[in-house]
This record gives C-alpha cells, structure tokens and sequence, in this order.
C-alpha cells in the first residue's frame, strides 16, 4: 500500500502532461497527442507478462523492483527527451516508464496471495484504494514540478514533472525492497507448488487459452479490457479537449477527480464484489461506464459537466476492473495463475494502447463527442454480455 502512494503519484503527474509534450514537438493541431499515454500502456502490456514471468520463478518482491527499476530509467529518459525536443527518446522512456503501471497493476493480485477466496477482492481494493492518495496529489504537483524544473535547473517546461516523477518510483523501489518481506507468494506456497507438480510457466497464448477456457474466465477478460478501453480513450483525450476550449488550467483537476473516482472508492467496490458477487460488480461498471461516457458526449465547451464524467469514468474503471480481476482468480488453477495475471494485464493494458493512440484521430477526425460515444457503445457490450453470464450462472444455480 505505500508503494502504491509514491507509484500512483509518479504515474499521474507525469502522464497528465504527456499530451502536451508531444503538441510541444509536433504543433498544437497534431492528432499524435494520444501516442504519449498509448506507448506507456504498451510499455505496460509488454511487461507485464515479463515481470509475471519474473514472480512465477522468483517471487512479487523481485518482480516489483525489476518494474520500478525500469521506470525509473524510463522517467529520466522521457525527460531528455522532452529537454532535446526528441520525440524518439521521449517515446523511448514512456515505452520503459510503462513498467512503473505494470508493477501498480500486478501489486493488486500480490493483496490475494494470502486472502481468504471470500475476501479477494477486499484485500485488492486495499492497494487500489491506496493508489489514491498519491494519484490526487500527482497531477496537483505537476505545476510546482515545472517551476522548479524552469528554476533551478534552466530545463524545459515539461522536463520536471518526468524526472521528479522518477524520483517518487526511487521510493516505490525502496519500499519494496525493504518492507515486502517475507515475500507474499512465497508465503502462501505459490513458488513451491508451481515447482512440486513440474509446472512451467505458460507463455502468452496458452495463458490465453487457459483463461478463455471457462465462460467466466472470458467475462473477466472482457470486463477488464473493455474498462481499459473506455476509460484510457476518453481519459487521454480530456486534457486535449479541455485545451482546444480554453480550459488548460483545470485539466489537472479534472484528472485529479477522475483518477479519485478510479481509486477512492474500492474498499466498498471490494466490499460490494466479496458480498453481492462478481458479475453484479462488473454490470455495475459497466452502467457507471455507459453514464459517463454519455456525460462526456454532451460536454460540449461546458467544462465542468467533464468533473462528473471524468469522477464516474473513474468509479465505473474501478467496479469492472476489481470485479473482472476477482473473477478472473476465482477461475483460473493456482499453479498457473500468476502468469494468468500478467497475461490479462497484457491484454488489458495493449487494448488501452491501442484506445489511447487511437482517440487522438479519432477525435481530429469526428470529434470528443464521438469518441465518448463510441466508448458508451463498448460499455454497452460489456454490460450484455455481463447480464447474459449472470443470467446463465442464476439458472444453473
């Protein structure tokens, strides 16, 4: 949980300006400003089966510090490259700084290793709930994080919020490697009973497989996905929207809001999927999705209807993700589900690469209006095929 504080700071105060850097290197009519949140959640969805792969064999703490360490490097890389003006290198750091969203990601299912089954989705909404704290205050540092970067150090406007960002995951890796002790996965016998039935760990595709093989394993992967893609689309294009309006200076509050209703809320999103059940959870986030997209579709110049549309994308982002993840261990075996995880992350996370580099054409070409709506449609799906399941599991009961 306290790495999750520093992490999610660094993560969204840094995130919060991608955008603009890249108007900055391309001109402020460029439809590329989605690329900057799309390369790190591609980062991330490279890396996420990696570092899965890394805490199958050698255990969360190990695979936590490589992450951290990774973005790192991927902070002060961007950085430079926001100093040279290179769109090249700073792509090249976002790529690495997506390690530092992967280890956040992949620290919720290390909360379930020594959980009760009943009590899963309470302890991950624990490190999901801590997330908040440090996801409010990042966005709100990002302007003291340019004046200091412009004062002291001469640098570019936007170089500060990367390397201070780099900075807070120092104290993410820290904590980590200090404090995760004994190792949770260890604990619990995951690493032992991986190695005493001879299982190795899967790659991507039979990981895929072994999720896809039950109806509720597909439903989880659907729910994660589709929250990813609706939030990351609709959340990267805010910023650029609010701007083109005039609105510039309230962007970082109204990510600030959003990212509260993404974190603030799971303890009673945990507490609500542990007692009502998953699939009720996930149609949930699927109906908050559906209301928000709508509110953004409306928006128009009106900056503050985004205030509610962006706090619900958020809570509805944080009732389909923790009931899909919940699902998604309940129905998976445990020698492979660790691997299972970073496979989902995978997917999550290069679906929402593909949203976030697409919603800037999208928008160029028909508008934010357009692109919210299009994301209403995905969670429309979501919540069919939500209901559908429901529907079967209460017959079959």
């Amino acid at each position: 949980m306290s790495g999750q504080v520093v992490a999610s700071a660094a993560l969204a105060s840094a995130v919060t300006v991608g955008a603009y850097v890249v108007q900055g290197i391309l001109g402020q009519d460029t439809p590329w400003g989605g690329i900057a949140t799309a390369t790190v959640t591609t980062g991330s969805a490279f890396m996420s089966q990696l570092l899965a792969r890394i805490m199958s064999k050698s255990g969360r703490r190990v695979g936590l510090q490589t992450g951290y360490f990774l973005a790192i490097a991927g902070g002060l890389i961007a950085g430079l490259g926001v100093q040279r003006s290179s769109l090249t290198i700073f792509l090249l750091g976002l790529f690495l700084y997506g390690n530092g969203q992967a280890s956040n990601l992949l620290a919720r299912y290390a909360a379930t290793d020594l959980a009760l089954p009943q009590e899963r989705a309470q302890a991950m909404s624990k490190i999901l709930f801590a997330s908040t704290f440090g996801a409010v205050l990042g966005p709100v540092l990002v302007v003291p994080a340019q004046w200091a970067g412009q004062e002291w150090f001469g640098w570019q406007k936007y170089t500060g919020p990367w390397v201070f960002a780099a900075i807070f995951f120092i104290g993410a890796l820290v904590n980590i490697y200090v404090r995760l002790r004994p190792d949770p996965l260890e604990l619990s016998g995951g690493l032992r009973s991986q190695a005493a039935v001879g299982v190795t760990t899967p790659r991507l595709t039979e990981a895929l497989r072994i999720i896809c093989s039950s109806r509720s394993g597909r439903v989880a992967l659907m729910a994660m996905v589709v929250s990813q893609v609706t939030m990351v689309a609709v959340m990267t294009m805010t910023p650029v929207h609010l701007k083109a309006h005039g609105h510039e200076s309230i962007s970082s509050y109204v990510i600030s809001l959003h990212i509260a209703g993404m974190y603030a809320f799971s303890p009673l999103v945990g507490r609500f999927s542990d007692a009502r059940g998953r699939l009720p959870t996930i149609l949930v986030g699927g109906l908050l999705l559906v209301l928000a997209t709508i509110l953004a579709a409306i928006a128009g110049e009106a900056a503050v209807v985004l205030f509610p549309a962006l706090w619900l994308l958020g809570i509805g982002w944080s009732f389909a993700l923790i009931g899909g993840s919940s699902l998604l261990v309940d129905s998976v075996p445990t020698e492979s589900r660790v691997t299972v995880q970073g496979s989902a992350d995978v997917m999550m996370s290069l679906c929402g690469g593909i949203a976030g580099f697409s919603s800037g054409f999208i928008r160029k070409a028909i508008g934010y209006h357009m692109l919210s709506s299009i994301a209403m449609l995905l969670a429309g799906v979501l919540i069919a095929v939500a209901y559908a399941s429901y529907r079967i599991e209460k017959l079959q009961s």
